[in-house]
């Protein structure tokens, strides 16, 4: 196998994952063609109008077991849905609906995301899969954009569902407040607001006519694979996930980063007088791998690189080995380096997924 540069400058990244996929679009949508060959129509109907609505949410009996921190109890929430564009084999609409954990930032109450549907029915009258598709913390929203219309070209219903603090999520006037930054207890409430925000997305899928609500998975690159291994592990309505680029051991992973602002964090965190340990605790309860024993009876892949310098090799092996060792991809390469494995991993991702269409 070729071994990419591990190295590669982390203000280029964004750079080198725009020309992958502009280099290699032909090849990727000629790798797919096996996948998509029975919904790719040849014209593609009108969308429909913008929609309204509301979802009744009735927690099942599994509700008991969820953290009591991500439990959710019987809730009904209005949506707003209104078509962006529409391609040869795909829809998109933009959807709203309100957060089930507002906080004192009003822009960030109201969750935004986008719906990529299949242009094409799904065969023989039946129900698509479907796909929550979260971001990387550097938010490049493209690239999540290019996963999810991947998914729908391959018919799987995809929605890209914006993090806290993220897009028209963050407030304008408060620059300092994001999703992860040096305040520690915002961070771990917008994990957990994070994670509440894909609950109800997952549940708006799942009120769909068109999605079989059993075959709803959640995948993401980085921070996004992290949040999907953490809502596939606590919501009972997931069917399973994959993981790009995650790990397990939060703590580790936010106590070694690399970035230069991590490190002014770290030092700030311990001239206060806290450790490791109290930073343990403070994550401890939104990490994937606490709840990680959950993916043991779930559809999970992940796909990890081999000498990953933000999240650790050894964070992918933790997750991995407690969530059962599911099916796993090796890349020899570092996180930013990646990106030159990620047409390949949306691969993986896309056939892993569409699988879950064969009963």
């Amino acid at each position: 196998m070729c071994e990419p540069n591990p190295t590669i400058p982390r203000n280029n990244f964004r750079l080198f994952i725009a020309l992958s996929l502009v280099i290699s679009c032909g090849t990727i949508l000629g790798s797919f063609s096996a996948v998509s060959a029975q919904t790719s129509p040849s014209v593609a109907p009108k969308p429909s109008p913008a929609q309204k609505g509301i979802v009744n949410f009735l927690p099942s009996d599994a509700e008991t077991l969820v953290p009591e921190i991500f439990r959710q109890g019987p809730s009904r929430f209005q949506w707003e849905l209104k078509p962006i564009r529409t391609a040869t084999r795909h829809h998109v609409w933009a959807l709203r609906f309100p957060s089930p954990l507002p906080g004192e930032v009003p822009a960030n109450n109201i969750v935004h995301a986008e719906y990529f549907l299949p242009a094409n029915p799904p065969p023989e009258g039946g129900r698509y899969p479907a796909a929550v598709v979260l971001h990387i913390l550097g938010a490049d929203f493209p690239l999540s954009r290019f996963m999810a219309a991947r998914l729908a070209d391959n018919g799987i219903a995809a929605l890209f569902v914006q993090l806290p603090y993220y897009g028209k999520r963050k407030p304008a006037d408060l620059p300092e407040v994001r999703f992860l930054s040096g305040d520690l207890n915002r961070s771990v409430m917008a994990f957990r607001q994070g994670v509440l925000d894909i609950r109800r997305a997952i549940a708006w899928l799942a009120s769909r006519p068109e999605v079989d609500p059993k075959k709803i998975h959640a995948t993401g690159i980085s921070l996004g694979g992290i949040m999907a291994a953490l809502a596939t592990a606590i919501d009972p309505m997931a069917s399973g996930g994959v993981f790009v680029l995650a790990g397990g051991g939060l703590a580790d992973i936010l106590w070694n980063l690399p970035e230069k602002e991590a490190r002014t964090y770290r030092e700030a965190w311990q001239k206060s007088g806290r450790t490791f340990d109290d930073l343990s605790r403070l994550v401890d309860p939104f990490d994937p791998l606490t709840y990680a024993d959950r993916l043991r009876n779930k559809r999970v892949k992940m796909i990890v690189a081999k000498v990953d310098e933000v999240v650790p090799a050894r964070s992918g092996e933790a997750l991995w080995k407690a969530a059962g060792e599911p099916e796993i991809v090796r890349y020899d390469a570092g996180h930013y380096s990646a990106a030159a494995f990620i047409l390949p991993a949306m691969r993986e991702t896309i056939e892993f997924i569409a699988r879950s269409k064969t009963p």
